[in-house]
C-alpha cells in the first residue's frame, strides 16, 4: 500500500511534467516532422552505402567468393554512381528543405492555421537564406546543395518556428487578406498567408543582408555557428548518458521515459546520422557519436535481450517462465513492452537497479570504444525492429560492432542473474501463497 501511495503521488508530480514537455507544441512539431524524415533517412543511406561500399581495393586479393563479390560491388558502384547518389542527394542531401516545410506543417496543425499553405511558406522563406548565393554555371543559374542538407537542419527548424508563428500572429489579429465568404476555402486560404508570408520573406532577406554587410557571411552560416556548440554540449556522453538514465528512473515509476527524452534527443540524433552520411560520401571522417540509433541498441536493446536470457537461466516461477514462453519474438525486434509490463519493471527495485549499472555501462563502454575508434561510427539509419546485434552491424558498417554487443549482453546477463533470481524468488513465494489459499 505505501509503495501504491508513493507512485500515486509521484505521478501527480511528474505526469503533468511529462505531459507538458510531450504536448509543447514547438517541441512536439519538431518532433513529428522528424518522424517523417525516417523514410528519407533510411532510402539515403542505402543509396549511399550502394554507391560508396566500405570497401578497399588495394586490400583484396581476389581469391575467394567473398574478394570477389566485394571487388564486383565496388567496381559496379563505381561505374553506376552518378545514378546511385542521386537518390541520396534528393534526400539526405537536400533533407533541410523537408524538414523546414514538415515542421512549419506540424505546428500549423497545432495553431488550426492553413497547413500546406504554412509548410510552402516556411521552405520558399529557408530556400532565400539557405540557398544563397545562386551559382553562375554554363547550364544555367543553380542552387548550392551545401547549404541544404544536413549542417542545416536546426536553421530549418527555426525559420520555420518563426514563419508559422508569424502566419498565426497576423491570422489571429486579422492582419490578412480576407476573401468574400462565396469564395472556397482552399482559395481562400492562400490569401491569408500572403501578407504574413511577405513579411516572413522581407524580414528574412533583410536579416540575410545584414549578416553578409556586417559579418560577411549570410544568415544561415550565422545561425550554424549559433547552433553548433549548444549542439556539442547537448550531445555530449555526460548529457546523453543523463537522458538515457532519466529515461530508465522514469519507467520504474510507470512513466514513460522514452516519451519524456525524444523531444530533446530525437533531432539531435536525426541530424547526426544526416551529417555521418554526408561526412562518409565525401570521403571525409565522422564526428557524430550519438547518432541514429546507437544509444538505442548500446542501452535498452542490449537489455532487453540480457533480460530475456537471465530470466530462461533462472526463471522457477510461473508468472517469468510464461514471460519466456511469449516474450522471445517481439524482444528479438527490439519491442520491450512484454518484459517492462511482464516482469513488470515498474516499482521493481530488484531491476532498476541492475538496469541503471547495466546501461551505464554499455554506453560508456561502446561510447570509449566508438571514440577511440575501434568501433565505427553509426552513418546509416535502420527500420527500428532491426534486430539489435544486426542493427549495430549494419549501422556502422563494423564486423567488430556486434562482437562487442553480443559480449556486453553476457556481461549484463551476469549482472542481471542475481537480481531476477531474488525477484523470482518473491514470485514464487506470492505464487504458493494463492496456492495455500
Amino acid at each position: 500500500m505505501k509503495s501504491q501511495n508513493f507512485q500515486e503521488k509521484l505521478e501527480k508530480i511528474l505526469m503533468p511534467i511529462a505531459t507538458k514537455i510531450s504536448n509543447q507544441r514547438h517541441l512536439a512539431a519538431v518532433r513529428n516532422a522528424m518522424t517523417v524524415l525516417i523514410p528519407l533517412t533510411i532510402i539515403g543511406g542505402i543509396f549511399a552505402l550502394l554507391a560508396a561500399p566500405p570497401v578497399n581495393p588495394e586490400s583484396l586479393t581476389g581469391v575467394g567468393f567473398f574478394d570477389n563479390f566485394l571487388l564486383s560491388w565496388y567496381n559496379w558502384s563505381k561505374a553506376n554512381n552518378a545514378i546511385l547518389m542521386l537518390p541520396y542527394r534528393l534526400t539526405i542531401g537536400s533533407i533541410s528543405i523537408y524538414l523546414a516545410g514538415a515542421v512549419a506543417f506540424r505546428l500549423a496543425e497545432r495553431y488550426n492555421i492553413p497547413k500546406i499553405e504554412s509548410c510552402v511558406s516556411a521552405t520558399v522563406v529557408f530556400l532565400i537564406i539557405a540557398g544563397a548565393p545562386i551559382k553562375t554555371t554554363e547550364a544555367g543559374n543553380a542552387i548550392p546543395l551545401s547549404g541544404l542538407g544536413a549542417g542545416s537542419m536546426f536553421n530549418a527548424i527555426i525559420v520555420s518556428l518563426i514563419v508559422v508563428e508569424i502566419i498565426n500572429f497576423c491570422i489571429k489579429h486579422d492582419v490578412s487578406i480576407k476573401m468574400p465568404d462565396a469564395v472556397p476555402p482552399n482559395v481562400a486560404a492562400p490569401f491569408k498567408i500572403l501578407i504574413p508570408l511577405t513579411i516572413s520573406l522581407v524580414g528574412f532577406l533583410l536579416l540575410d543582408a545584414l549578416c553578409q554587410s556586417v559579418a560577411g557571411f549570410g544568415l544561415n552560416a550565422l545561425l550554424t555557428n549559433i547552433m553548433t556548440p549548444l549542439l556539442s554540449a547537448t550531445e555530449s556522453f555526460p548529457s546523453f548518458i543523463l537522458l538515457l538514465l532519466i529515461s530508465q528512473t522514469l519507467w520504474f515509476f510507470g512513466i514513460h521515459g522514452d516519451n519524456m527524452i525524444n523531444p530533446i534527443v530525437t533531432p539531435i540524433i536525426t541530424a547526426n546520422i544526416a551529417l555521418n552520411m554526408e561526412a562518409y560520401n565525401s570521403g571525409a571522417e565522422m564526428t557524430h557519436i550519438f547518432a541514429g540509433q546507437f544509444h538505442v541498441y548500446w542501452s535498452g536493446w542490449v537489455t532487453g535481450w540480457a533480460i530475456l536470457i537471465a530470466m530462461f537461466i533462472v526463471a522457477k516461477s510461473e508468472q517469468l517462465r510464461t514471460i519466456c514462453k511469449l516474450a522471445p519474438l517481439s524482444t528479438l525486434f527490439n519491442i520491450n513492452e512484454p518484459l517492462v509490463f511482464g516482469i513488470p519493471t515498474v516499482l521493481n527495485i530488484f531491476m532498476l537497479i541492475p538496469m541503471l549499472i547495466c546501461i551505464f555501462l554499455n554506453i560508456s563502454v561502446a561510447y570509449f570504444l566508438t571514440y577511440i575508434g575501434f568501433l565505427g561510427k553509426p552513418y546509416i539509419l535502420l527500420p527500428g525492429t532491426t534486430p539489435a546485434p544486426l542493427a549495430a552491424f549494419l549501422s556502422t558498417m563494423d564486423w567488430k560492432a556486434p562482437i562487442v554487443w553480443f559480449i556486453l549482453c553476457a556481461i549484463n546477463v551476469i549482472i542481471l542473474i542475481p537480481f531476477i533470481k531474488k525477484h523470482d524468488q518473491q514470485l514464487l513465494k506470492q505464487e504458493k501463497s494463492i496456492e495455500e489459499k
